[in-house]
């Protein structure tokens, strides 16, 4: 078997458990194609620049992973580090294959090669980063594919918050997720909380757990729109149906800036 087949297949296998309920999302008009995200996180040692890496985000990584149709890259930075120094970048795929083949095809992309020199070939004692972390997303069903933040086409100044819902049973996390799907997201925008993606983590640290990411113009706007939401008549319903019961056991919520360079 082929490297390429055998690691899509197994990626494919292991999001089936989050896709028990796509016949059901179609019925509901939702779509069945989804996105997947790659969220990587460049930690960074304390005090250490980052403005290698920045240059080659900006001048060659970006810049290659739009000529292969992977549009809309994020890039931030954490407001007040919970675990050190980080840069978050947010890849979305449009599919499965792209995300198992970017990699290969910028190492191929002779003008992504050149622009990221300085970074690529870096010395061992100038690295980039410390260390990388990365988790797999697959895109839910209630919104299957990345939103630009009204807030970017007007050029405002704008706040992400990125919330990170563990559970301590897959069973729970699925029904989390569902959770979403049956009216929360929906919810969410009507209150005004704009948010960017929705994702159920497929590999990477601390599964199982979902992420995802909302935007708004500072933090105090942001605060008074969750307000409005933790009141809504339909989160009062969905929080307090048993079948939604225990299904998050730990909270993480991060406030990011986005760097200048940032596609969303």
């Amino acid at each position: 078997m082929k490297r390429r087949e055998f690691i899509t297949g197994s990626l494919a296998a292991s999001a089936l458990a989050g896709v028990s309920t796509l016949a059901g999302a179609a019925e509901k008009g939702h779509s069945t194609e989804r996105d997947y995200y790659e969220l990587r996180a460049y930690r960074l040692k304390a005090g250490a620049s980052h403005e290698l890496l920045d240059n080659y985000l900006e001048m060659a990584a970006i810049p290659a992973w739009n000529r292969l149709g992977i549009k809309t890259v994020g890039v931030f930075t954490e407001m007040e580090p919970k675990d050190g120094p980080a840069l978050w970048v947010l890849i979305p795929h449009p599919s499965l294959e792209s995300f198992s083949t970017a990699w290969s095809r910028l190492n191929a992309d002779t003008e992504y090669q050149k622009a990221g020199a300085s970074y690529l070939q870096t010395a061992k004692d100038n690295p980039a980063f410390d260390r990388i972390d990365s988790w797999l997303l697959l895109a839910f069903v209630g919104m299957p594919r990345l939103e630009v933040p009204a807030l970017l086409g007007e050029k405002k100044q704008r706040v992400f918050e990125m919330r990170t819902y563990e559970s301590y049973s897959e069973v729970k996390a699925l029904k989390k997720v569902q959770m979403f799907n049956s009216g929360e997201i929906e919810v969410m925008k009507e209150v005004k909380l704009s948010p960017v993606f929705y994702g159920q983590a497929l590999v990477g640290r601390d599964l199982p757990h979902l992420t995802y990411m909302l935007c708004g113009e500072n933090k105090e706007i942001h605060k008074k729109h969750f307000g409005d939401f933790a009141k809504h008549p339909t989160w009062e319903k969905l929080k307090n149906d048993p079948e939604y019961a225990d299904t998050v056991s730990k909270i993480i919520s991060r406030y990011l800036e986005p760097v200048s360079y940032s596609q969303i």
